[in-house]
């Protein structure tokens, strides 16, 4: 008998973060046996860090289970269509349809305490013109983004912020692979960072199976073991 092998799984974090939202949830799934990339997304544009995924995707050898948190969700949407993909798990994630855009899903419904604590910020384009960074005012960072995280993590957090380039928000997804990719979404219901509501239409929408956690939108440094639970459940679906 072929002993089981479990897909990689990509953990692909969102805007105003890094790869180490993930911190908790690594060695979580490492000591399950679990191979695990947890790579930097530049958060450029959304077809260019697609893209970027895409790439990465191509270079593992077996299936791969893609795992987006918040913008990573919107960039898993569209690099999941690669062919070893074999699921998707969204973290208080966007789930946008093909042709819509962040801000035409998130338009849909009211705004959380997010938008007045947004901070935009000139950086210059590679094209020798100038783009703008979104991130958050360092000092609501803590309450808005990560309120049931220790105090002292989020504060770290706040001053390493990762910004998403505006632009990001209004380029429309060229895929939706939800459509063709078994996917389960998890609902952050105590968000304040993406109204938890856009969360649960993006996942009704797709047909997902989805959970519903008690927690800020750091659902990963405040419950890693329920998502880890629903990772590992969703190797165990996919899996042969």
């Amino acid at each position: 008998m072929n002993k089981f092998v479990p897909p990689t799984v990509v953990l692909v974090h969102g805007a105003f973060a890094d790869a180490s939202s993930f911190a908790r949830v690594v060695p979580e799934l490492l000591a399950d046996g679990v191979p695990v990339l947890a790579p930097a997304v530049p958060n450029r544009s959304l077809t260019g860090d697609a893209a970027y995924l895409a790439s990465i995707v191509r270079r593992i050898s077996g299936p791969v289970l893609l795992v987006g948190h918040s913008y990573g969700g919107a960039v898993i949407t569209v690099a999941g269509a690669e062919e070893n993909v074999v699921g998707l798990v969204y973290l208080a994630g966007y789930a946008l349809e093909q042709g819509e855009s962040l801000g035409e899903l998130q338009g849909r419904f009211p705004d959380s305490d997010l938008a007045s604590a947004l901070v935009y910020s000139p950086y210059p384009a590679g094209d020798g013109g100038e783009g703008t960074d979104v991130s958050v005012d360092p000092a609501r960072f803590p309450a808005i983004f990560a309120d049931d995280v220790d105090p002292d993590m989020a504060a770290v957090l706040a001053v390493s912020q990762r910004p998403l380039a505006a632009a990001a928000f209004t380029e429309a997804a060229p895929a939706a692979a939800w459509k063709t990719r078994p996917s389960w979404g998890i609902v952050a219901s105590a968000d304040r960072t993406i109204n938890p509501d856009v969360e649960r239409f993006g996942y009704r929408r797709a047909g997902m199976a989805t959970t519903e956690l008690d927690s800020s939108h750091l659902m990963m440094l405040s419950r890693p073991t329920d998502v880890v639970a629903v990772i590992l459940e969703a190797i165990r679906r996919t899996a042969g």
